[in-house]
Parts: structure tokens; C-alpha cells; sequence
């Protein structure tokens, strides 16, 4: 009888910790690294109203246990990113939103030197298991259509490459818009260049369900 019950209390004790153990991996916080430039830095606004923050409480708000690390500089270029895409990832991270290009634009830097910087972070984090969602930027027409075919085509054919998510545009909640230039006056900052707080929560609405597909895929690496 003695040993009947003691065995009976030794299973209980184990489905308790298999239980536990269940519990603590679903409650497991991911990590998750914002590569990028002033877009996602941040820029003009106060820290709490930029794409990170308010990407962290949206998705928050949905259930997710995460934190999004704002590793975005402003100006930053394909080439900067690449020289700190190391110590971005060295910190435990579970996945990498890679959103870069847009200075590369600015400066008129060639498409071909803009994709090998990008396809050689996607390796660094391929090297480390760490899954990408990569987005992208559209060209604007005045380079000429060869480099905006080739600076378009870069960001679906590499996700397609390293099986990497793929958003096409950053600015997507905002250029969906009607009215330019009512997006303008409305939705961006001064410079024409940047969103403000109230377009930051349009990009981050249309961009937050494949981040979702992101932590899903993070989740179960």
C-alpha cells in the first residue's frame, strides 16, 4: 500500500513537471531584431511613437510575448548593415526584420553593390538559424527603368533565395492611400521623407500580420 501510493505520488510529480516545462516553453519571449535605417529608428519622433514601439504594442496587444530591438540608424545604407549585422544577431535573437535600401536609393548607390550586401546578411543570419523577414522599398522611376527593375527585383528574388518572408514595401500603409498629398500633409513629417506618429501606426497595421508569420516561424525553429 505504501509503495502503491508513493509511485502514485512519483507520477504526479512528474506529469507536474511536464507540465511546467509545457508551459514555460509556450511562454517564452522571442526576440526579435529590427535591421534598418531611420524608418525604423525612428527619426523625428519621441522614442515611444517610432516603428518599433508601436510595432511592440501592436503586436502585444494581439497576445504575442516579444520584444522588438531597435536596431535601426538613421541614414544607414545595405553596406552599414552588413558591417553590424554580427553583434545584431549576437544576443540571443530569435528572428531579424531586415529593412534596408532606402539610402542606397537616396545615393544612387548601383543595384548589383545594394543585393550583395543584403544577400550576404541574409547568410549571416542563415548561418545562425535565425529566420528574416525582408522588406523592401520601391524604386522611384528617375534613375531609369533598368535600375529600378533591377533595385525592385532584388528584395523577392533573395527572400525567395534564403526562404525569408518578404514585405514588398515599408511605406505600404501609406502609399495604399488615395491622396498623396493628402498622405503628405497628414501622414509625414516635414521632410516629406519620414512618417510621423499617426503614419507610423498605418505602416505598422499593414505590416504587423507578416511579422506575425515571422514570431510563427521564429516560434518553431
Amino acid at each position: 500500500m505504501r509503495y502503491g501510493a508513493r509511485r502514485g505520488r512519483n507520477k504526479v510529480a512528474a506529469g507536474m513537471i511536464l507540465m511546467t516545462t509545457a508551459v514555460t516553453a509556450q511562454a517564452e519571449t522571442l526576440t526579435i531584431a529590427a535591421l534598418g535605417d531611420s524608418l525604423t529608428q525612428g527619426y523625428g519622433l519621441p522614442a515611444e511613437q517610432g516603428f518599433v514601439p508601436q510595432l511592440q504594442n501592436w503586436l502585444v496587444e494581439r497576445g504575442h510575448d516579444v520584444v522588438i530591438i531597435n536596431a535601426g540608424v538613421s541614414g544607414d545604407t545595405t553596406a552599414g548593415g552588413l558591417n553590424r549585422v554580427e553583434w545584431t544577431l549576437a544576443d540571443g535573437v530569435d528572428g531579424m526584420i531586415l529593412a534596408l535600401g532606402g539610402n542606397d536609393l537616396l545615393r544612387g548607390i548601383p543595384p548589383e553593390a545594394s543585393r550583395s550586401n543584403l544577400d550576404n546578411i541574409l547568410k549571416a543570419a542563415t548561418a545562425q538559424d535565425i529566420d528574416v523577414m525582408l522588406v523592401g522599398l520601391p524604386a522611384p522611376g528617375n534613375y531609369g527603368p533598368d535600375y529600378k527593375a533591377a533595385f525592385d527585383s532584388m528584395y523577392p528574388e533573395l527572400a525567395a533565395t534564403y526562404d525569408a518572408l518578404h514585405f514588398k514595401d515599408f511605406l505600404a500603409g501609406l502609399s495604399v492611400l488615395p491622396n498623396r498629398a493628402t498622405t503628405l500633409r497628414k501622414y509625414m513629417q516635414s521632410d516629406g521623407i519620414h512618417p510621423n506618429a499617426e503614419g507610423v501606426a498605418l505602416i505598422v497595421d499593414a505590416m504587423g500580420p507578416t511579422v506575425e508569420q515571422l514570431l510563427d516561424r521564429a516560434a518553431g525553429s
